[in-house]
């Protein structure tokens, strides 16, 4: 059986070379508009066509995501949009406005076309009239089971492909339909600005007793009773590629380099086959996360809510490999990390590697105790031959 395609996300450069390094077949990255992300994770029209360019000489797929719902401000600009995104040669354009489609799809028919899960397609009668209308791929709604997804891939042609999440955060709103943002902050969600206030603690103020607050609970004294867990479907990739996947999306256009190197890595190697599951399943223990769920796909809602707000984050990142020579590393430090440490290594070309400090030195070559300045370039003695590009972590104190 084909194997699925793994699809990384990619806001920065450092993330562009992580995701590529690290295995995946594609990309998908926001550009100058309707990205739905903070404008940081967006790239202007230049560094666009240079993304897209080093995606293609790894031989990695880009795709640009244009899935904000477009005001009438913004609609008149979509054809040209979509000419210069084939002309950057997107191998699609991720949609999720029925308007952007059609204008897309009219000002450049070659332009090819996938269905956000922005449009909450969850049905094989939807998924047929978006085919009509130009779509090549149908990003699943996060809400369908592996038996909704594996009726859906029945009824449909089998050209048209699907798309699905296996890993990362999760919205508490239908499709991420939610309001809550704008009307607190301001900051819309749809926007690509939300603030995620379904995250915070809350409490209660009985109207005439101000300044009062009782705590608000679901169950087990929790607070945050909007607040969603995280994707990791590391256990159910098999059953998300019978039941019809072509392609396993993670989220995470937000995310640092290490964070895209750790979870490409690990479902690369489970995509593969070629590491023990447990390596993988460690890796992605590894970054900071919130509890983990697989979501929808069982049909068990009622674990995708009630994890109080409360992050995961049993590992710091402490560092970048910029080269290796001689039985030395060096490193851009991130975090602190000091003589007796254990580093891992987040590597693509092996899982579960790791090594003891015994020697720091700086740029001067004066030999230290620790490192504790952040972004500082330190030599540090590694029995492993690393690469530029690695990453080190080590376990939270």
């Amino acid at each position: 059986m084909k194997k699925p395609e793994l699809l990384a996300p990619v806001g920065s450069e450092e993330s562009l070379y992580a995701a590529l390094r690290f295995g995946a077949d594609a990309i998908y990255l926001g550009g100058s508009m309707l990205q739905l992300r903070a404008k940081s994770a967006g790239f202007d029209d230049e560094a666009l066509t240079h993304t897209i360019a080093t995606a293609h000489e790894h031989g990695a797929r880009a795709y640009v995501t244009c899935n904000s719902l477009a005001n009438e401000d913004e609609i008149s600009a979509v054809g040209e949009y979509a000419k210069r995104l084939h002309a950057a040669h997107a191998d699609a354009a991720i949609v999720s406005d029925l308007g952007v489609l059609a204008s897309m799809r009219e000002a450049c028919p070659e332009l090819e076309l996938h269905l956000s899960t922005q449009a909450s397609c969850c049905n094989h009668a939807a998924a047929r009239v978006y085919h009509e209308l130009g779509i090549k791929r149908i990003v699943l709604a996060r809400e369908m089971t592996l038996v909704d997804i594996r009726r859906l891939r029945d009824a449909v042609p089998p050209d048209l492909e699907l798309e699905a999440f296996v890993h990362g955060a999760m919205c508490m709103a239908y499709s991420g339909r939610c309001l809550m943002s704008a009307e607190i902050l301001k900051r819309s969600g749809n926007r690509g600005d939300c603030a995620q206030p379904c995250r915070w603690n809350y409490a209660l103020m009985e109207e005439k007793r101000p300044g009062e607050y009782f705590p608000v609970f679901e169950e087990d004294g929790k607070s945050a009773i909007l607040s969603s867990k995280d994707l990791n479907c590391i256990d159910i990739l098999n059953e998300i590629r019978d039941a019809g996947v072509d392609s396993f999306k993670i989220e995470g256009r937000m995310k640092t380099g290490f964070y895209v190197a750790t979870v490409v890595s690990a479902y690369r190697h489970a995509i593969d086959g070629d590491c023990p599951i447990e390596l993988c399943k460690a890796e992605l223990n590894a970054v900071s996360h919130r509890p983990y769920t697989t979501g929808f796909y069982k049909g068990d809602l009622p674990q995708n809510h009630s994890n109080d707000g409360a992050y995961v984050q049993d590992y710091l990142f402490v560092g970048s490999v910029l080269s290796y020579k001689d039985g030395f590393v060096m490193v851009r430090q991130r975090n602190h990390f000091e003589i007796g440490d254990v580093l891992e290594v987040v590597s693509p070309r092996a899982l579960g590697l790791s090594f003891p400090v015994t020697q720091i030195y700086d740029m001067e070559g004066e030999l230290r105790e620790n490192a504790p300045h952040p972004l500082e370039i330190l030599k540090v003695a590694c029995p492993i031959e690393l690469e530029a590009g690695d990453f080190l972590r080590r376990r939270a104190r």
